[in-house]
């Protein structure tokens, strides 16, 4: 039986850590080195330096953020805090149907990259069979605990991370550490500088599921700046492997496998195509632990049924919400038209943190003590984002407004209880 009652707070720093690095490791650290070198060349690396460091602001616009509050909640609270309700649900339900068509997206690639070792995956029965049965694996861990989730999380990781280290090391010393540097043509950067962008979306889930860990107001400002340093190390220590081993492999989908079996034969191609594997699960599986946690953050401000604030007695998990989120992600998964939605995804994330980003100093002009340097970083924050926003598709811009107008109508049918608990105050 479900009840009432807030989980517990059972996550630690390294366990709040795994949500950014997951968040933005994914499918793409895979492609990426092929896309970038066949772009930029030897300047690859730096590009994403560079990505990196033109992403830090928003970063820092979240981790500042994160200070503020310890609830459930992220983009919902940090919008409604500083525009409204109105604001807060769109951010939140914007942030989660995105979240939801991106998770059966990514379990239909991970499907795909294991089909590569196991054919009979190829086949569309089997294979939506596969996509329904890996989500609803990765309910179940969650509904089990949110500290069994975080080690399975830690587990998905290791696996992911392990044998791509393994692969810069092996460039040491199989490859031709010396790749030149050269600064390619401006026309030729810009075809490629957004995916330097794209590759670092995902860190801001760490927010969502506050209510769960220990030090929420210290770990999360913590985790989402060294993580995002962090992982722009690890892209940068990728492309050059990939430059230095094999930059002319021909498949871009499994570049690093073709350069692993350059420096470390068939064992170390095999090794990136399973952590491939695991880094779309871990993934996955990252938004599905820190999703449900968002719909209990609306459901705490009075955004959404009270049904969703239900948590297990057993477990200490938000129950109903996990329950939720699993079965429509599975709906989606097999649902083969769910890509449709997907490519709307970016702008949705792109317009969440537009207004995250812009809550920050309008909290601090309002509470009268406006940072210049918070400042500066959300309005760079938001230029980029804008930027980002402008290259995308008009069908990703008319399936935007479909979902803004359909959030729009949940909010006045369910946004109408009284919050559970109370915005912080300065």
């Amino acid at each position: 039986m479900d009840k009432l009652t807030a989980p517990p707070r059972t996550v630690g720093f390294w366990g709040t850590a795994l949500f950014p690095v997951n968040g933005m490791i994914g499918a793409g650290i895979f492609a990426l080195p092929a896309v970038l070198a066949a772009g930029v060349g030897s300047f690859a690396p730096w590009l994403m330096l560079a990505g990196g460091v033109a992403f830090m602001p928003l970063a820092l616009c979240y981790a500042w953020l994160a200070g503020r509050f310890e609830n459930s909640g992220g983009p919902v609270l940090y919008g409604e805090a500083a525009f409204g309700r109105f604001v807060g649900f769109q951010a939140g339900w914007a942030r989660y149907a995105s979240a939801i068509v991106t998770a059966a997206a990514n379990t239909s690639v991970m499907v795909a990259y294991l089909a590569a070792l196991f054919p009979w995956m190829a086949d569309p029965v089997m294979e939506a069979g596969a996509i329904a049965t890996i989500l609803a694996i990765i309910t179940w861990v969650n509904l089990v605990g949110m500290t069994r989730a975080v080690g399975a999380l830690g587990v998905m990781t290791v696996i992911k991370v392990v044998p791509l280290v393994a692969l810069v090391v092996s460039a040491l010393f199989a490859g031709n550490p010396g790749i030149g540097f050269a600064i390619p043509e401006f026309s030729k950067v810009e075809t490629v500088v957004l995916l330097t962008f794209y590759a670092f979306m995902g860190f801001e889930a760490v927010t969502e599921p506050a209510g769960e860990m220990k030090r929420p107001r210290r770990d999360i400002p913590l985790a989402i700046v060294t993580m995002v340093a962090a992982v722009t190390a690890l892209y940068m220590a990728v492309i050059w492997a990939y430059l230095a081993i094999a930059p002319a492999v021909p498949n871009e989908d499994n570049a690093l496998a073709g350069a692993a079996l350059e420096t470390m034969g068939d064992i170390g191609a095999v090794a990136i195509v399973v952590a491939a594997a695991f880094s779309i699960a871990a993934n996955n599986f990252n938004g599905s632990t820190t999703q449900p946690r968002l719909i209990y953050g609306m459901a705490q401000r009075g955004m959404l049924p009270r049904w969703f604030l239900g948590v297990s007695e057993k477990y200490g998990t938000p129950a109903n919400a996990i329950l939720f989120t699993g079965g429509a992600s599975i709906l989606f998964g097999v649902w083969e038209g769910f890509a449709v939605l997907a490519v709307a995804g970016t702008l949705i994330r792109l317009v969440t943190y537009g207004i995250c980003a812009a809550a920050l100093p309008t909290l601090e002009f309002r509470e009268g003590r406006l940072n210049p340097i918070h400042l500066a970083c959300a309005i760079i924050a938001i230029a980029v984002s804008l930027f980002v926003a402008l290259q995308v598709s008009g069908q990703a811009v008319t399936v935007f407004l479909g979902m803004v107008a359909l959030g729009t109508v949940l909010y006045f049918v369910a946004a109408r209880r009284e919050p559970e608990t109370a915005l912080p105050t300065p």
